[in-house]
């Protein structure tokens, strides 16, 4: 949600900025800009819409080697050319970009800024005009910026160009992610490593309430009291070519195609010498002396750790709830006397599972992060970390990071129950040995998926989900992949709830797909499926392996029931993916959604 950039050095970096902006699009955004330091001053271009929007109002004949850029997800304003970024005080002199949201730019603006006239609707302009007050008032800049700092409430990025010093961008951060990138005659600031990747691989991490004085020969980081930091830059492992599509039309296919190769990754991870899967023997020793675990995650994130307390409780038999981060941080339940908290984020920046964290470290409560970014907020604030090894992920619509969190929660919960001498009764390295086949078989049969998509969702104006036990959780993320990105209005639910409401939505010709990968419920899935079929509704049925009925429109190949999620949510991808494509949406960045939200 949002992206920064910024550049000092030797070369133009007009298209350092614009490139760096262009790998930030999978985050979410409605309009960008960037500032450039010239000879004549400091010059803005930006515009509503797209980077290739931006690109064909920026002016090529002009040389800067220092700048800064940003990519807009609206908050505080519509989309529009005057709320884009970046915003500058009144006289020019300061130019500023910001991700994050102001909470108390209201009473900022009253209390300082009255006389100020205003050209947009955001919270970012209070910030700039509010140091351009204080420098007016007599203060250096940097005296100026660090006193706004600390009248600020809420979460912000920033990066600052002052052009009567050229030689400089400021930057700071709390709660929202920014990077600064270390180069031999150069730096950079990016929110995501990714960003800058082509450009260099070593990276200072920024703490919360930290000022940071970037020039091309040095960084310099001081805390709010102005007390210097010293910090040594750590290697980003990110290859340049993960974040390129390739042959591919869209990073989704990509990365749904990706997901075998991920699932072996993962069991290499978690391997010893010996083949025996393994973790930090704190984090066992933290999980199993835990009377209850805490699942906090949002979207699809939520829907993996719905299956993961299904493994936890099978194997490991802990007790085990899941909750909405956005919903537990301000309606916090009862707690057991001993819980363990496990944080669910692709990005490890998530907001609202942020907030929750807080609440719950004020508390002396153990934390797990399960993320796919080493670093990251929710990583470095947490008490252990288990990482994905997904590789980026840059498409909006989660795939390959959804089937990786189930997968580093099943080995999870696998070495748990072995730390607490509880019999699993299935070897889950050979399981997942046979998950990444039964991936690349289903990833094969794309063509099926596509016949199912114009089949069923071509002109449909929604679709139901249905199943029970674990394939009504993967229900709930095929609703969730389908109406995010081809924005057909598509429900999950578990299907003996149908009659307590939800059949009477059913009309002639709805689309129903139901799931049916468990033996214990087969039967009742397919009885639901008679009740909406009486109703009119036109129903496909993807099954598994051994419980298939002639009329099945698929068949996963089998797989341990238990891990069926891992299998059997591809052809929902798939089919998503499709429709998506047959109604001319946008598959990789869809309208109004951002990857990594990092606004409550």
């Amino acid at each position: 949600m949002c992206g920064i950039v910024g550049y000092i050095g030797n070369t133009d970096a007009k298209e350092i900025l614009l490139k760096g902006l262009e790998k930030l699009e999978y985050r979410g955004y409605d309009s960008a800009g960037i500032a450039v330091v010239t000879e004549s001053g400091v010059q803005v271009f930006k515009e509503k819409g797209r980077i290739a929007d931006l690109r064909s109002v920026v002016d090529e004949t002009v040389l800067a080697h220092t700048g800064i850029g940003h990519t807009r997800w609206a908050t505080h304003g519509v989309p529009s050319h005057n709320n884009a970024h970046p915003h500058q005080s009144t006289s020019g002199r300061l130019t500023l970009v910001h991700n994050g949201v102001i909470e108390n730019y209201l009473g900022l603006k009253r209390e300082y800024l009255e006389d100020v006239t205003f050209v947009s609707d955001t919270d970012t302009e209070i910030i700039v005009q509010l140091i351009e007050k204080f420098v007016n008032d007599g203060l250096e800049v940097e005296a100026a910026f660090r006193k706004t700092l600390m009248l600020l409430k809420g979460s912000y990025a920033l990066a600052l160009l002052d052009n009567q010093n050229e030689d400089v961008i400021f930057v700071a951060k709390n709660k929202s992610p920014l990077l600064v990138g270390v180069g031999s005659d150069f730096n950079v600031v990016a929110s995501d490593a990714m960003a800058m990747i082509q450009v260099t691989d070593q990276y200072l991490e920024i703490m919360d309430k930290e000022m940071v004085f970037v020039s091309k020969e040095k960084v310099t980081i001081k805390n709010l009291e102005g007390e210097e930091i010293l910090r040594a830059p750590y290697t980003a492992e990110i290859d340049a070519s993960d974040i390129e599509k390739g042959t591919y039309p869209h990073y989704m296919l990509k990365e749904i195609d990706e997901q075998p190769l991920v699932i072996r990754k993962i069991v290499q991870a978690y391997q010893n010498e010996e083949g025996k899967l393994t973790i930090d023997y704190n984090i066992s020793e933290a999980v199993s002396e835990a009377d209850r675990v805490y699942i906090v995650a949002c979207g699809t994130s939520y829907h993996a750790g719905l299956i993961g307390k299904q493994f936890i409780e099978k194997m490991a038999k802990i007790p085990v709830e899941v909750h909405v981060a956005s919903e537990f941080v301000y309606n916090m339940p009862i707690l057991s006397e001993k819980p363990l908290f496990i944080f669910i984020s692709q990005s490890g920046e998530t907001a609202d599972s942020r907030a929750v964290l807080v609440a719950i470290k004020e508390l002396g409560y153990k934390s797990l992060t399960i993320t796919n970014v080493q670093g990251s907020t929710l990583s470095r604030e947490a008490d252990f970390t288990m990482l994905l090894h997904a590789g980026p992920e840059i498409a909006v619509a989660s795939t390959k990071a959804y089937t990786a969190q189930i997968a580093v929660l099943g080995i999870l919960a696998n070495v748990v129950a072995e730390f607490r001498e509880q019999q699993v009764d299935f070897d889950l390295v050979k399981e997942l040995g046979i998950i990444a086949t039964v991936m690349e078989a289903l990833c094969d049969s794309k063509e099926q998926f596509e016949e199912i998509a114009r089949e069923y969702l071509a002109v449909t104006r929604n679709c139901f989900f249905i199943g029970r036990s674990l394939d009504y959780y993967v229900g709930l993320e095929g609703a969730l992949k389908l109406k995010e990105i081809s924005y057909i209005q598509a429900e999950g639910f578990a299907g003996g709830e149908l009659k307590h409401g939800t059949i009477a939505l059913i009309e002639e010709g709805t689309p129903i797909i139901a799931l049916s990968t468990q033996n214990e419920v087969n039967l009742s899935i397919r009885g639901n499926v008679k009740e909406v079929v009486a109703r009119g509704a036109n129903p496909c049925i993807i099954t598994m392996k051994g419980l298939e009925e002639e009329d099945d429109r698929f068949v996963i190949p089998e797989v341990h029931e238990l891990l069926s999620p891992l299998v059997s949510v591809i052809p929902l991808q798939l089919i998503a993916y499709y429709a998506a494509l047959q109604r001319e949406c946008d598959v990789d960045k869809p309208r109004n959604l951002a990857k990594s939200v990092t606004v409550e």
